[in-house]
């Protein structure tokens, strides 16, 4: 029995590793991490998928889980498959924040609604455009993407010898302002009409004070904006494939940067 479990011992540390990575991208990815889908799943599938990728993932090293090497190591998985999650987050951050804006543009901010599929409140427009990120996820192949992103990621950052440079933290904090600067240029155009609505009813309020102005002002913004959403939701396809380039451009950064400072090291 002994030299059954020393035989297994090997295989179960083999499977640790690239569970650990896995388990904590899925936490972090859209639509894997949402409280839709239950934790028992998720590991359940981290789990098919460490043993799945064992035949391409380079030799782990030998590391005894139980020692503090192997706590930081496990520590490390974690914190790398939780960078690559928030990084494919970005783009579900970038739809959201404009549903947002959009959204307390038009007044529409007023009345939240409780979405289940995060189990949080949110507004009407934030609800479309979360269903319309699941729709455009599945059709570009995005959970495929996220599998090939982890898969390689073990043959960039190694089990025991990821090195982070500076230049790739910096990366990642131009990502985070990259989302907010690509969700208002998705929303300045409404923004600019629902701003030019409300200036007009303004005016005309000031030339006619004696009309009940308030309550017309405020449906017609609703509608304009309503309008140029519907005009703009063709467009967010293009506009998606265009923020998948750019995380993809970024993941091979933070490799490329990783690459260069662990030789460097060396």
């Amino acid at each position: 029995m002994e030299a059954t479990i020393q035989q297994l011992q090997p295989l179960a540390l083999a499977v640790l590793w690239p569970f650990c990575r896995i388990a904590a991208a899925f936490a972090t990815a859209p639509v894997f991490g949402e409280a839709m889908l239950p934790w028992r799943l998720r590991a359940l599938i981290s789990l098919i998928l460490a043993l799945a990728l064992q035949p391409m993932l380079p030799a782990a090293p030998a590391i005894d889980a139980l020692s503090l090497a192997g706590i930081g190591a496990i520590g490390e998985q974690i914190l790398l498959g939780a960078m690559i999650g928030c990084v494919f987050h970005l783009i579900l951050a970038v739809l959201l924040l404009f549903g947002s804006v959009v959204s307390s543009q038009m007044g529409l901010s007023m009345a939240a609604i409780n979405d289940p599929l995060n189990g949080q409140m949110s507004d009407a427009l934030s609800s479309v455009m979360y269903v319309l990120f699941i729709l455009l996820f599945f059709c570009v192949d995005g959970h495929l993407l996220l599998l090939n992103v982890l898969a390689r990621s073990f043959t960039v950052w190694p089990v025991g010898s990821a090195a982070f440079s500076a230049q790739a933290l910096q990366q990642l904090v131009f990502a985070i302002g990259w989302m907010f600067s690509a969700a208002l240029a998705l929303a300045l155009p409404v923004v600019f009409a629902t701003l030019v609505v409300q200036i007009g009813m303004g005016l005309l309020n000031r030339a006619a004070p004696t009309l009940n102005l308030f309550a017309l002002g405020f449906s017609i913004t609703t509608m304009t904006g309503l309008l140029l959403v519907i005009l703009l939701i063709p467009a967010l396809p293009e506009h998606y494939g265009r923020m998948v380039s750019h995380v993809l451009d970024l993941y091979a950064t933070l490799a490329s940067a990783s690459t260069t400072s662990g030789s460097a090291q060396s």
